[in-house]
C-alpha cells in the first residue's frame, strides 16, 4: 500500500544541494529513494520505463522518471508527457462525468438506469451464474448508484465464467483494446455504437440482484451511454468539453493522433518472467478509433494530465481558477456510495487496499473510511489500470499521486514499494 503521509511532509521541501572541495555537487533528487526504486525497476529489466507524478496542495507537481517508452535503445526517455494506456483508470473520469450531471440535476443518483436506457426495464438474474444462463426476473431495478459502485449485478469478460463468458463474447461485450490482432477478432462481434452496446448489455442476465453485492463490471461503459442521453452529446465530446479542455488535459484521448505516436509507450505482457511487446507504441491499436468510446477502459493519458485531473478533485472541483465540478458534488463523488449493507473488501490493486482496511466505494474508485497513521487519510480515493498504472488523491490532506507504467501480467508490488520509498524520502528530509 502506498503511504500518503510522506507526500504531505515532503512536497514543499527544497532540493538539498551538497558541497565538496571542488564546488557544489549536483542537487540530490528531492524524492531520492523513490527515484532509486524507479531506477532499479528499469535496471533489473522489470519495465522499460516508469513515470510518477506527486503533488501537495497547489505546489508544483514533482515528477520522477526512469527508463524509456520501449525496450529499444533508440526509444525516447519516459517523461511527464509520455502517453500510457490507463485502462481502468478511465473509470474515475467517467464516474466524475456522471457526478457532474448529478450535480447539475440532469441525473439522479438513485434513478433507474431504464430512465435513460429503456432496454434495462426488465432485467433478469442468473440462478447458477457459473454453469447456466437460466434466470429469474430481478426483484429491483438497476440504478445509477449501482453502476457507479459495481453493485448492478452486471459482469465483465475478465471475471465471467462458462456460459456467461461465452454470451458476453458472442454479443461482443468486450469494451477494451489490446492490440491489432485481438482487435480484429473482437471488432467482428462488438457493437458499432455505444447505444447498441448498452442495449445488448441489457439482454444478458445479471450475476446477482442489483444493489446486493460488489462485483467488478462493465457498468462504466453503460454509464457512457447514460451520459450521452442525459447530456444530449456524444460521451467522448462530453469528456473533452467538460473536463479535458478546461483542465488542459490535452494528452488524454480515446484515439492517439498519428503525430503523437512517438510519445505512446509500448505495452508489454510478462510471459515466463520475460517482457514481450504486446502493443508497440508506433503501431498501437490506440492509433485507430475504437468501436465506440469505452468508459471503463478506453483512455490514453499522461502522468501530467492525470495529475491535473486528481488535482481538480483534491481542490474540490477547481484548478487554475477554473471550476469544473461543484465542491459538494466532488465531496459526494469521493464518499462511500455503496448501497446499504454492501461491503467492498478491496481489490488489492491500489493505494489503501491493505487487507482489513475499512473501505467503501465512490464514483469509480475505492474510498478509505478511516485515517491510518502514516498512511492514507479518510476519504482517500483511487483506482488502477490493467497495465499497472495507479492514481489516488487524499483530499483531506491535500495530496495526490500517479504512477504510470504499461506492463500487463507483472508481479511487481508497485504500490507497496513506491509507498515505502516515499516514506523513506520523508524521513530523510524531515526526520520523521
Amino acid at each position: 500500500m502506498i503511504r500518503l503521509l510522506p507526500l504531505l511532509l515532503t512536497l514543499a521541501a527544497p532540493a538539498v544541494a551538497q558541497t565538496s572541495p571542488t564546488g557544489p555537487a549536483p542537487a540530490r533528487p528531492l524524492l531520492a529513494d523513490t527515484q532509486a526504486v524507479f531506477d532499479s525497476y528499469v535496471r533489473e529489466g522489470r519495465m522499460p520505463g516508469i513515470v510518477g507524478a506527486f503533488g501537495r496542495g497547489d505546489s508544483a507537481t514533482l515528477f520522477v522518471t526512469a527508463g524509456r517508452i520501449a525496450d529499444t535503445p533508440a526509444a525516447p526517455a519516459a517523461g511527464p508527457d509520455t502517453l500510457w494506456r490507463i485502462y481502468s483508470m478511465t473509470k474515475p473520469i467517467t464516474g466524475m462525468a456522471v457526478m457532474k450531471l448529478v450535480g447539475e440535476g440532469r441525473i439522479g443518483l438513485d434513478d433507474p438506469v431504464a430512465k435513460y436506457i429503456p432496454a434495462f426495464a426488465k432485467m433478469r438474474v442468473l440462478t447458477h451464474p457459473d454453469t447456466s444462463l437460466e434466470s429469474v426476473p430481478a426483484r429491483q431495478a438497476i440504478t445509477i448508484r449501482h453502476l457507479l459502485t459495481h453493485t448492478s449485478g452486471l459482469g465483465y469478460s475478465i471475471n465471467a465464467h462458462g456460459p456467461l463468458l461465452r454470451e458476453y463474447e458472442r454479443l461482443g461485450l468486450v469494451p477494451l483494446a489490446i492490440n491489432a490482432t485481438a482487435e480484429a477478432k473482437m471488432r467482428a462481434t462488438r457493437p458499432a455504437t455505444l447505444a447498441e452496446f448498452a442495449d445488448r448489455v441489457a439482454t444478458v442476465p445479471l450475476v446477482a440482484e442489483p444493489g446486493t453485492r460488489w462485483r467488478y463490471s462493465i457498468g462504466f461503459d453503460v454509464l457512457g451511454r447514460v451520459i450521452e442521453v442525459a447530456s444530449g452529446m456524444p460521451f467522448d465530446r462530453f469528456l473533452r468539453t467538460r473536463f479535458f479542455t478546461p483542465l488542459k488535459m490535452d494528452s488524454t484521448v480515446f484515439t492517439v493522433p498519428a503525430g503523437d505516436a512517438g510519445r505512446l509507450a509500448t505495452n508489454y505482457a510478462v510471459i515466463g518472467g520475460t517482457l514481450a511487446p504486446l502493443d508497440p507504441g508506433r503501431t498501437s491499436v490506440f492509433l485507430m478509433p475504437p468501436s465506440f468510446p469505452y468508459g471503463g477502459a478506453g483512455l490514453v493519458s499522461s502522468a501530467r494530465d492525470y495529475d491535473r485531473f486528481l488535482h481538480m478533485l483534491q481542490n474540490g472541483g477547481t484548478l487554475d481558477g477554473v471550476r469544473v465540478m461543484k465542491a459538494e458534488t466532488v465531496r459526494l463523488a469521493l464518499s462511500n456510495l455503496l448501497p446499504a449493507g454492501v461491503v467492498f473488501g478491496g481489490a488489492g490493486m491500489v493505494t489503501g487496499d491493505r487487507p482489513g482496511a475499512a473501505q467503501g466505494f465512490g464514483a469509480g474508485g475505492s474510498v478509505r473510511l478511516a485515517d491510518e497513521a502514516g498512511g492514507p487519510g479518510k476519504g482517500t480515493f483511487g483506482w488502477a489500470g490493467a497495465a499497472g498504472s495507479i492514481g489516488w488523491v487524499d483530499p483531506t490532506r491535500g495530496i495526490r499521486g500517479t504512477v504510470m507504467v504499461n506492463i500487463m501480467g507483472g508481479d511487481v508490488p508497485l504500490a507497496a514499494q513506491v509507498g515505502a520509498a516515499l516514506l523513506r524520502d520523508a524521513k530523510r528530509l524531515h526526520g520523521e
